[in-house]
């Protein structure tokens, strides 16, 4: 089969955006590791993420790369014979370059082998959260037009439909307790496999994200992309090979897969795989691990465990928030508590990481409220809106970047592409912070509407748009209000129709039929109308400030 050139929305790949950039004239930066290339020659063709993975991992290939908490031990050479024969799979469908694997599952060993698998085989993997309903699906097979859907056993009927009458031409099944059609299929093919030659700007994932209007938009991110940024992280947060990763995330977002996995694959280091979070599983796993990655919600819960003391974390070098803001309360009774200084970072789907407190004392202290300095590598800056003048230290902005871990673009949107990077090439990233003297960077808002809750993203007018479709309710506004557990709790507000009779319990579950578990609002306000601005525009900040106590208690 010929490869071709991958193409994006804009046309070719523009190489100023992808593997052009260093930290050189970033407002601080730091000098990357030069035994770690985070830029690259788009003439080299040996640049398949998965071959520089696999090109970390131990000569002793039987030892344990994966323990799960079911008791299983996957070893490294599981991991490469699994993915071999799955990459044999997709090979043996005669797929076009460039062809999309979509993937809804739950979280297993297996799920990760297909991960690798889509990468050895040179084609486009979509990971999609396993809390998605039909609904949100048709959206994003619609719009991937993936040649291949793998999902769970108990989906299979209501998405094989949707995919097949949008042009899919295989659906899978692949389940958590190691069975399902793929590994049927799977298991008749060899387990060595070479892996297919891609260039630094070859389309690796489309990863779903939130924007501030219309629908989710597909990030592009290409094999350069998480190369460099996981080569950056490598270094930077001083991965070993004898590192032992708690991974407790999902797989489905860049947080799980893209970071942690991806760290402890490309230093060699074993993973301790649990298939949900569970905050006394984990506590119980602390004396044998080394790192640990979460979102602030999971220290939250980490933190009403009374097994959690400095003796359980005595064996730990690293404990990493991101994916919602830290609550400094959080930070200082978590080092209070164990001893350890949680080291909170910055990135986005569009980007992977962009900014990182110190993991090393020698490079600075960890501040909490900050998500630290840029990467290596990476240059950010804080601008003024509208004038784009450089903001000085304590100066609020907008927070624009560029670099080599920036994304290609939004998947068939070259209109939004373009809207979303400056004239000279930064990417908008629609956050607003500020520096400190010391470049550290803090992020005091965003100009979207965007929701974090519990480390996953929630757009407002997707959810409205559900709500506004409920017989009796005449318009409603989503925002995010603070909450001790989630970071943020998604609130809706809600004008009734004149003479209906609407209850909060109905529309939740009515919203709760539609719509993924996380952007169901957890409360639902009633009132008369929207308060709106002299334009017409409702002021959500006004509708945050009135109920912002709201889970106070």
């Amino acid at each position: 089969m010929c490869r071709e050139r991958i193409i994006s929305p804009i046309g070719e790949v523009d190489q100023a955006q992808v593997g052009r950039f260093t930290s050189d004239n970033a407002p601080f930066p730091s000098e990357p590791d030069t035994t770690m290339p985070t830029t690259f020659d788009d003439r080299d063709l040996d640049l398949n993420l998965y071959t520089a993975l696999r090109a970390a991992w131990p000569d002793t290939p039987d030892t344990t790369a994966i323990e799960t908490d079911t008791g299983l031990h996957y070893s490294w050479s599981d991991l490469e014979r699994g993915s071999a024969m799955m990459a044999h799979l997709l090979a043996s469908l005669e797929l076009p370059d460039g062809s999309r694997v979509a993937v809804q599952v739950d979280k297993s060993v297996e799920a990760l082998m297909l991960y690798l698998a889509t990468l050895r085989a040179g084609l486009v993997y979509v990971p999609l959260n396993n809390a998605y309903q039909l609904a949100e699906l048709e959206h994003f097979i619609t719009d991937a037009e993936p040649a291949v859907v793998v999902c769970a056993s108990r989906n299979f009927s209501a998405v094989s439909k949707l995919a097949f009458s949008r042009g899919t031409a295989f659906v899978f099944t692949l389940d958590d307790d190691r069975s399902g059609s793929l590994l049927e299929r799977a298991s008749h093919h060899s387990d060595r496999h070479e892996v297919v030659a891609r260039r630094a700007a070859d389309l690796a994932v489309i990863l779903y994200t939130s924007g501030t209007t219309g629908r989710s938009k597909g990030a592009m991110l290409t094999h350069g992309n998480m190369l460099s940024n996981a080569r950056t992280l490598h270094h930077y947060w001083d991965w070993r090979r004898e590192d032992v990763l708690i991974h407790a995330l999902p797989i489905f977002h860049i947080h799980g897969l893209f970071v942690a996995i991806h760290g402890a694959l490309l230093s060699g280091s074993r993973m301790l795989w649990m298939s949900k979070f569970d905050a006394a599983a984990v506590v119980a796993r602390l004396p044998r691990a080394t790192v640990f990655m979460g979102v602030p919600t999971l220290y939250v819960r980490l933190l009403a465990e009374p097994g959690l003391t400095r003796e359980a974390c005595a064996g730990m070098r690293l404990f990493i928030s991101g994916s919602a803001p830290l609550l400094i309360d959080t930070f200082e009774s978590f080092r209070a508590r164990t001893g350890h200084t949680i080291l909170e970072r910055y990135g986005m789907s569009e980007t992977v990481m962009l900014t990182s407190n110190p993991c090393r004392s020698e490079d600075g202290e960890r501040r909490g409220g900050t998500v630290g300095r840029p990467l290596p590598g990476v240059q950010l800056r804080v601008v003024e809106a509208g004038s784009g003048r450089l903001c000085a230290p304590g100066e609020i902005g907008a927070i624009e970047v560029r670099g080599p871990n920036v994304f290609a673009g939004y998947w068939r949107l070259p209109e939004k592409t373009a809207e979303e990077f400056s004239a000279d090439g930064w990417f908008r990233t629609g956050d607003v912070g500020r520096f400190d003297d010391a470049g550290y960077l803090s992020i005091v808002g965003r100009s979207k509407d965007l929701v974090i809750s519990g480390g996953y993203n929630v757009y407002p007018a997707e959810v409205e748009a559900y709500l506004n479709e409920i017989d009796g309710v005449a318009e409603s506004a989503v925002i995010g209000v603070p909450h001790p557990d989630f970071g943020e709790a998604v609130v809706a507000v809600v004008v009734p129709r004149p003479g209906a009779s609407l209850h909060e319990a109905d529309l939740v579950g009515a919203l709760k039929e539609r719509i993924a578990a996380f952007k169901v609002p957890k409360r639902v306000m009633f009132c008369a109308e929207l308060p709106r601005n002299t334009m017409g525009k409702v002021q959500k900040n006004l509708l945050r400030q009135q109920h912002q106590g709201l889970f106070a208690a």
